[in-house]
């Protein structure tokens, strides 16, 4: 029996509990995380491809397989394909009024995924928390948060690699009056705020939690409030980079808490 991959168990779980947003947010999380290998009618040009359309009494579609070999199998043939991540795929198809057919007779995922639900999902990964500028006055360790989202920033921040030294989950009062929850992160590498921004905004919105519920804030090391989350924050290291890898997070329905229902 072929090896189940995660996009194949998570669309199993979405399957099992077709009334669970909670398990249709995990679902297009996994879509938009995994590798998904786009199958071209011509040979890339450059940097320029061409994705085969197939026309459907559903309506338009193109065609991604999370496994070469499901491509393959599915294909019977030499094709071309582009391998690329599903945020992206979601943000090219954003708009164009065409859907995605995922796995489509080659695996338990095999799903026909409208044009609208690609719209939301590229809405929805655009999503960043505010990044944090009041003065921070007090800092206690992070309370009243779901495991959820506790296990989704875990996930997602291991993604991040080489992108910051490590981040600071805490609750804050601001010198403003304000309080609330706060991801620090210590040591981010030049230019990568608005990619942590956003794998932040992912956890939150894949996890069913208001975008309101976290801020987001960029310190260095030696900075005096480091020193005071680190004693009382929950510590989430990122891995370091190893070959160079970047992580880069990127309408119709705009309620990133009510994720389209997939037939």
């Amino acid at each position: 029996m072929t090896e189940m991959t995660p996009l194949d168990l998570a669309h199993a779980a979405m399957e099992a509990a077709p009334a669970d947003a909670a398990a249709r947010l995990r679902f297009f999380e996994r879509l938009a995380d995994s590798e998904l290998f786009l199958l071209l009618d011509k040979e890339p040009e450059g940097d320029r491809i061409s994705p085969e359309i197939f026309e459907t009494g559903e309506g338009r579609f193109v065609l991604v397989f999370d496994r070469e070999e499901r491509l393959a199998q599915f294909a019977e043939r030499i094709v071309p394909y582009a391998a690329l991540s599903g945020r992206v795929i979601a943000s090219m198809l954003a708009g164009q009024g065409i859907g995605l057919g995922v796995n489509l007779e080659v695996a338990p995922s095999s799903i026909l995924i409208p044009d609208a639900a690609m719209g939301w999902l590229a809405e929805t990964l655009a999503h960043a928390p505010g990044e944090v500028e009041a003065a921070i006055s007090e800092v206690h360790p992070p309370r009243g948060l779901p495991e959820t989202l506790l296990a989704a920033l875990d996930t997602k921040l291991a993604t991040a690699m080489g992108l910051a030294r490590m981040a600071y989950l805490a609750a804050v009062t601001y010198e403003s009056g304000g309080s609330g929850h706060l991801l620090a992160f210590i040591g981010a590498e030049p230019g990568a705020e608005p990619a942590l921004a956003k794998a932040a905004g992912e956890a939150l919105t894949f996890s069913g939690i208001e975008a309101g519920a976290l801020d987001v804030g960029f310190f260095a090391a030696s900075e005096e409030i480091s020193a005071r989350l680190a004693r009382v924050g929950l510590r989430f290291d990122l891995p370091e980079v190893e070959t160079g890898q970047i992580y880069q997070p990127q309408r119709p329905g705009s309620d990133p808490e009510k994720p389209p229902r997939l037939k």
